[in-house]
């Protein structure tokens, strides 16, 4: 087994590049249900399959046997046909169908190490067959028809099958089983070369016609086989069928007319009537140059092929990527409006309303606040001074009134977000696809409770500005006048302050306390760290709800997964990889 030794270093580069290749694709996802999406998630299959059963193992064993696989249509007679090829019944044929459940591969004893590796087709569990006893009928010859057994690969030895080829008797490739149909597939993607089987009736069937044209395609050497033929028909049907070979590509096919006749009391075709298919695996066997020129052929024309499939698997990468940033604009945008909404209802003056504008009224106690305010600023510090040390309205009311007004914009935001988003997937077949039953309209239970903590958390935050900012000696002593808490309730007050969505006596009321709110903390800290510390506590408000937000968001977008982050590097890797591979060739 000369195909073990180590390889040349040009085989090594072009193995490495084989396997880069298989890495790449095992990354490819294509999650979303775009048009054609299920049929490329199958061709990316079939490709990192075709690299695991043919190309990389040809690759590194060039002189290895040919295998050539015998497929075709449903009762197109391909076990009676590897019967007539071994001269006994080997595989089993019959009327019941599909007689061909476990693929059997017939070999010369002189190649077993070949395949009872597992070189190619690695998938498959190896099980060691026996030749059938003398005059058994093909009816019970091989193994018996088992649908659980479809995940290994039966080897029999044989002196009858030349060596340097191996036959390997696949299922029916329009059985009306999948699973029989896919190993039928598998195993065309890892032969050498074809001998495919068909009938003078069936000969036009489309599903045996997209399998040519992808051997056309991978320029592997195909021989056909129309069998049962009519007597008479032979020149008529030949004809029609070669005609048809040339315009799909195929001019170079051989093609081998076997007459309709009586099989034998073991289900034998006549030997005289495959003796021309024969002689042809016999002259491709006879000699090890020509078994090279056939491999490198059908593997350098298969790597082209799946250049052309990487391409073409790139492109649907970059589809998926630009639909997935549809679908996360789509929801970005959707939170995006709620946090515009919720910075505005936080700086315009809106959550100076109700509750929020009674406690801090109590607060502050309004008779005396605006009497003050009448004998201007310093008075009104005096004032207020005074009214803290004294029995002041707690604090903590307005705390909570400010918590429960900011977790109602929130809450009411971050719902009208949801609602949003998922409309707009549910109105995009992807979308919907992501989002199966699930309802993303509404938010979950534990959210009001998040969003008061986060809001609470602010608060805090609120506090530590004061406090740091009240470390300083000359504000320490007024720090303590008025207290951390009451200092912070009007950091509050003087942040949600702006008051352009006020009117009436709501500006004169909630507008004009917080003015002398902000005056009043200007007289302690100064104008320029009240400016700061106001930028600041905003600036924490704002991070804290969009923390929120983006929790929320991203049970829309963990449905899209890594689609849609480093998407260009990959697909130009893809691209890349492609033309790698389109010049990449076999020959020494």
């Amino acid at each position: 087994m000369s195909g073990t030794s180590r390889l040349s270093g040009r085989q090594a580069k072009a193995v490495a590049l084989l396997e880069d290749a298989r890495s790449q694709l095992g990354k490819l996802d294509f999650p979303l249900q775009l048009p054609g999406a299920v049929e490329t998630r199958a061709q990316a299959i079939a490709a990192l399959g075709q690299l695991d059963d043919y190309i990389i193992p040809r690759y590194r064993s060039l002189d290895a046997p040919l295998l050539a696989v015998v497929g075709g249509s449903t009762g197109a007679g391909k076990s009676t046909l590897v019967n007539a090829l071994v001269g006994r019944p080997v595989t089993r044929s019959g009327a019941i169908r599909p007689t061909t459940r476990q693929p059997i591969l017939l070999h010369h004893p002189d190649d077993a190490a070949w395949f009872t590796s597992t070189r190619v087709l690695p998938t498959l569990a190896r099980v060691r067959g026996e030749p059938v006893a003398a005059n058994t009928p093909a009816s019970r010859a091989g193994a018996a028809p088992d649908p659980n057994a479809m995940g290994s690969l039966v080897l029999v030895a044989d002196p009858a099958v030349p060596a340097g080829i191996a036959l390997l008797d696949a299922p029916d490739v329009d059985s009306v089983a999948a699973a029989n149909r896919a190993l039928a597939a598998q195993l065309l993607a890892a032969a050498d070369l074809w001998l495919f089987v068909t009938t003078a009736n069936r000969y036009a069937d489309a599903v045996p016609w997209r399998l040519l044209v992808d051997a056309a395609g991978r320029d592997i050497l195909v021989g056909v086989v129309l069998d049962r033929v009519p007597a008479g028909a032979e020149a008529e049907v030949g004809d029609d069928l070669r005609g048809m070979l040339e315009r799909e590509g195929l001019a170079g096919a051989e093609l081998f007319v076997v007459p309709e006749s009586d099989l034998d009391a073991l289900g034998m075709l006549p030997s005289a009537t495959v003796e021309p298919v024969r002689d042809w695996l016999a002259a491709i066997s006879a000699h090890a140059t020509d078994r090279a020129a056939i491999a490198r052929r059908t593997l350098d024309g298969t790597i082209r092929s799946l250049a052309g499939t990487v391409r073409e698997l790139s492109r649907a990468s970059l589809e998926q990527h630009e639909a997935s940033l549809q679908l996360a604009d789509d929801v970005q945008a959707a939170y995006a409006d709620a946090a515009d909404h919720i910075a505005r209802a936080t700086s315009d003056g809106t959550l100076l309303r109700g509750e929020v504008l009674s406690r801090w009224q109590d607060f502050v106690g309004t008779g005396e606040f605006f009497r003050a305010l009448e004998s201007g600023i310093g008075r009104v510090r005096d004032r207020i001074g005074a009214f803290f040390k004294g029995q002041p309205a707690p604090a903590v009311k307005v705390e909570t009134a400010i918590e429960t007004g900011l977790q109602a914009v929130i809450v009411a935001q971050a719902a009208r977000a949801a609602e949003d988003a998922d409309q707009r997937w549910r109105a995009d077949p992807a979308g919907r696809q992501l989002l199966g039953a699930d309802d993303l309209s509404g938010l979950p239970a534990t959210f009001p409770a998040e969003a008061a903590a986060e809001i609470r958390g602010w608060q805090q935050d609120v506090l530590a500005l004061i406090r740091s900012e009240g470390a300083a000696k000359r504000s320490r002593a007024r720090l303590l006048s008025f207290g951390v808490n009451g200092l912070g309730v009007i950091l509050m007050i003087v942040v949600f302050s702006f008051t352009g969505g006020l009117t009436g006596i709501e500006v004169g009321i909630a507008g004009g306390t917080a003015v002398v709110g902000q005056k009043l903390l200007e007289a302690i800290f100064g104008e320029d760290a009240v400016r700061r510390l106001a930028q600041q506590a905003r600036h924490s408000l704002q991070e804290r709800c969009q923390s929120l937000l983006a929790a929320q968001q991203q049970r829309f977008l963990g449905r899209i997964g890594s689609l849609n982050r480093g998407a260009a590097p990959f697909v130009e890797r893809l691209d890349r990889l492609a033309d790698s591979l389109a010049t990449l060739g076999s020959r020494p």
